[in-house]
Formats: structure tokens, C-alpha cells, sequence
């Protein structure tokens, strides 16, 4: 007898592994988190334990590569200002009046929403990292936490860079757990808003304990050029490879503007790239090189950004808009496909945060798993395994999913995310939001 063991069974399994298996009339086995064994039921071993009939298809929860989810507090604001006027005139102000208790209704909300979207884990940028933490333990999801670095906010709360630097040292200390479901790394907004000495220092820290370093680059074309200009013209990327930004485990956001030597430049390094294609649409930013990245080899994920520039939470829009895009820039209906799309959303979405046991069905990994109801005219007609993957990659939708597992703990069942009150985050966040906005409720 196998003490423990949880075995869902439904009509269709897609493992998103290596040769993304798709399994017929499939058996998923759960002990203390992780799985245990997956494959067709006619084969499952023969243990004693308890069955889950789930129907429709099961497959990884998706990987949201760059967030800043407490953002919801200030999400559909400066609608229409490009990213450097979005960021100082409407942002930043707001941002800087928040508190903790702010930032932990923010999260729990967006954590919530992400949750019910099928998105099981998130890497996020921000200030205010014990609130995000407290939140996401609530919540039940994956994190993986950068506390963020930014020279326009909080400075007074958070500190002066090499302080900074210590105490986010000491909160990973604290809270890094790789068996569980926390993870931290470093956050440097960026090389434009830091020094590059700050950046060169925050690098050192993130190598010296292993941690993922997490920064934004070349998201708009204009971004870096007081930088560059003061760099003799090199580009920002290279700014930061000559400088030793690189070489560790780095986590590059958006990375839009790059040319052929600052690709060459991330495979040389091995750095990793999380791909926002909504919110580079939304802000006018530009359309990264995805096909290009990932000829060299470069890990490419696929984030959100945050929920006041997308304007939402749902992976599922940025995995459909990733290889549209990708399409009609280079005009070529080749450029990228369902399994690319579907692989950056959960395997290489977890390699390039730093998790390794996520974002696939195999036994030993994280049992983050969600379901998808099959009984919609998106899922119709299948007629191979290849139809099934075309439609859950152009077709699948947030409102298929309906039921989500976080290490072996189900967290959303029909449709609903049983770990929060949202009906009380919806009110906390608008009432917050108000004060942020400066209006008043009297």
C-alpha cells in the first residue's frame, strides 16, 4: 500500500515535456506534492489510493515570467502615455504613497485572479517584498520574489543602495526556500533608473548566493540613450556585459530593442528572457525578437508585466500574441508555433526564473498542474494530437480552465480560487486606489 497517493484521472494529459507528450486517457499520481506517475490509465501501477475523476485535459500550470502584480492598485491608469511619461508622471507618484498593507491587498487580488487564469507561479519585481510574500502564502500560489530596486521610490523606507543590497540578502535568508514555494532572487529596475556600479553591485550579490538576478533592458527604444550616449554609443546590453552585470543567473525583462551582437551577447551569457508582448503592444514599445532568441538558444519566457500596463493578469492572451506576433513581423506563418508558445509559457518559463522541477508533468516535479474543460467549441473538432495542441494554443482561453493545483494543494476549484475572499480584495483594492489617486470619499 502507497500511504498518501492521489491519483486525477482525465480524458487528455499534455505534459509540455521535451517531446510534449500527449496522453490519452491519462492518470496522474500525487504524494506529498509532487508526482509521482503519469501516463495511460491502462498502464497506472497498482497502489491503493484516492481517485480524482477530472475529465477534460490536465497540463502544467503557467509560468508568469515578470510581473509586478500589486500593481492591480493602480491598474487602467495613464492610459496613452508612452513608458518613460506612464512611468514618472502617472506611476511612480501613486506608487509612492503606498503602504504594506496596500501592497499585500494588491497582491492577494492579482495572485487571485492569476490563480483562476490557470498561472500557478510568478516572478515578481517590487518593492514591499514581505507583504507579496505574506500574500502569496495566503494564496497558495508559487513565487518567485526580486525585491525590487528602484532610485524614484520609497528611499527614505527602503533604504540606500548598499543597505538595500543587505537587506534583501537577509530576506532571502529568510524566506528562500527551494522545496517550498518561494524562491528570491535580486531586483534592479533597470540601468537607466540605477548606476551601473549599482547594477555591477546588485550582480555580485545575486552570484554570490546563487540567486536569479532580475532586471529590465532595452524595453523602449529611447530608454537607454542618456546611457548610451554616455557610453561612447555602446548599447545598453553591452554596457552591462562589459561592466560584469552577466554571468550569473540573469532574468532579462522585455528586451525589445537588441541587435544581432546584444543576442549573440545573451546566448554568450546565457541570459534569459521574459517576453511581455501585451504590454510591449499596449505602451508602444516595440515586438521583441523572439524567433531570433531562440535560434541562438536563448531561454524565452512569457510574462504579464503588470496589471496597470496590460491590463491584466491572463498568460493566456500573451501566449497566443507571442507567436502572432513573431508571425507577422517576419512574415512567415512558420515563426513560431503552438508548442513553442505553449513551452515558453511553462517549461522555459520556469528555467528562466530559476525552477527546474515546474512547469512539466513528469514524475519528481512540482504537482502544479490545472484542468481545462474540453466541452467548448474551441476544443472542437480534434481529429490528431496535433489539433488538440493547435487549439489549446490559439484556441484556449482563461475561462477553460477550471480547476488549479499548487504543489499537490488545489487552489481554484469550478472556477473559483477557494484560498481568498475576492469579493473583500475587490473592495480593499478600490478603496485603496481612490486614496492613491487622490480622490476623495468623503
Amino acid at each position: 500500500m502507497t500511504a498518501g497517493v492521489q491519483r486525477y484521472l482525465a480524458d487528455v494529459a499534455v505534459t509540455c515535456s521535451a517531446d510534449f507528450e500527449v496522453i490519452a486517457d491519462a492518470a496522474l499520481d500525487v504524494l506529498d506534492g509532487r508526482i509521482q506517475w503519469i501516463g495511460p490509465v491502462a498502464e497506472a501501477p497498482e497502489v491503493e489510493c484516492e481517485r480524482h475523476a477530472l475529465g477534460g485535459l490536465v497540463m502544467p500550470g503557467l509560468v508568469n515570467a515578470h510581473a509586478h502584480t500589486p500593481m492591480t492598485l493602480v491598474r487602467g491608469a495613464g492610459d496613452g502615455l508612452p513608458l518613460d511619461r506612464w512611468l514618472r508622471e502617472v506611476m511612480w507618484p501613486r506608487e509612492g504613497q503606498m503602504t504594506p498593507d496596500d501592497a499585500w491587498w494588491g497582491m492577494t487580488l492579482g495572485s487571485a485572479e492569476m490563480l483562476r487564469h490557470g498561472v500557478t507561479t510568478s516572478c515578481e519585481m517590487y518593492l514591499f517584498e514581505d507583504s507579496v510574500v505574506d500574500a502569496v502564502h495566503h494564496s497558495g500560489a508559487r513565487l518567485v520574489m526580486t525585491p525590487g530596486v528602484l532610485s524614484a521610490l520609497h528611499a527614505e523606507t527602503f533604504g540606500s543602495d548598499s543597505s538595500r543590497i543587505d537587506n534583501i540578502t537577509k530576506f532571502r535568508d529568510l524566506h528562500h526556500d527551494p522545496e517550498g514555494r518561494v524562491t528570491v532572487g535580486f531586483g534592479p529596475h533597470s540601468a537607466y533608473d540605477l548606476s551601473i556600479d549599482d547594477c555591477r553591485l546588485l550582480a555580485d550579490a545575486a552570484r554570490d548566493t546563487d540567486s536569479l538576478l532580475h532586471i529590465h533592458i532595452a524595453e523602449s527604444r529611447s530608454e537607454g540613450a542618456e546611457l548610451e550616449a554616455a557610453h561612447a554609443g555602446a548599447s545598453t546590453v553591452q554596457i552591462l556585459a562589459d561592466a560584469g552585470v552577466f554571468g550569473g543567473r540573469v532574468l532579462a525583462a522585455h528586451s525589445v530593442w537588441l541587435d544581432d551582437r546584444d543576442l549573440d551577447t545573451y546566448a554568450e551569457f546565457g541570459v534569459s528572457v521574459a517576453h511581455c508582448p501585451v504590454s510591449n503592444m499596449k505602451l508602444g514599445s516595440g515586438t521583441a525578437r523572439v524567433a531570433d532568441m531562440r535560434a541562438r538558444g536563448i531561454t524565452v519566457a512569457l510574462g504579464t508585466d503588470g496589471p496597470a500596463s496590460n491590463d491584466d493578469l491572463d498568460l493566456w492572451q500573451e501566449l497566443r500574441m507571442a507567436p502572432l506576433l513573431a508571425r507577422v513581423t517576419s512574415l512567415d506563418a512558420a515563426a513560431l508555433g503552438p508548442i513553442d508558445a505553449l513551452t515558453m509559457a511553462t517549461r522555459d518559463g520556469a528555467r528562466a526564473v530559476g525552477l527546474h522541477d515546474v512547469g512539466v508533468l513528469r514524475p519528481g516535479a512540482q504537482a502544479d498542474f490545472i484542468r481545462l474543460d474540453l466541452d467548448d467549441a474551441a476544443f472542437v473538432p480534434v481529429t490528431s494530437p496535433d489539433e488538440l495542441i493547435a487549439h489549446l494554443g490559439w484556441s484556449a482561453a482563461a475561462r477553460h480552465v477550471t480547476d488549479v493545483w499548487v504543489a499537490g494543494e488545489q487552489v481554484v476549484a469550478g472556477g473559483v480560487c477557494t484560498s481568498v475572499d475576492e469579493e473583500r480584495a475587490r473592495a480593499e483594492v478600490q478603496k485603496r486606489a481612490l486614496r492613491l489617486a487622490g480622490v476623495s470619499t468623503d
